[in-house]
């Protein structure tokens, strides 16, 4: 799940559950709703702690070839 993935379930979730009147018959829309907020909230955190690359600069090597003389 990507981070725009996460915060639109997070949104969807949060308008289910606090702006939604609505019932539907068998479906509880807040209890739906508070389900894709938490699947929102764990795949934003997910997202900033394992997908997240760590450093470019660890990765970059520094010594290019040139030489150190300036010509």
């Amino acid at each position: 799940m990507r981070l725009g993935t996460a915060i639109f379930l997070l949104a969807v979730g949060a308008v289910l559950r606090f702006a939604v009147t609505l019932e539907v018959s068998g479906v509880d829309l807040q209890t739906v709703g508070v389900i894709l907020m938490v699947v929102g909230v764990l795949g934003i955190v997910l997202e900033f702690a394992f997908f997240r690359p760590r450093s470019r600069a660890s990765s970059t090597p520094t010594d290019r070839g040139y030489s150190d003389r300036g010509l």
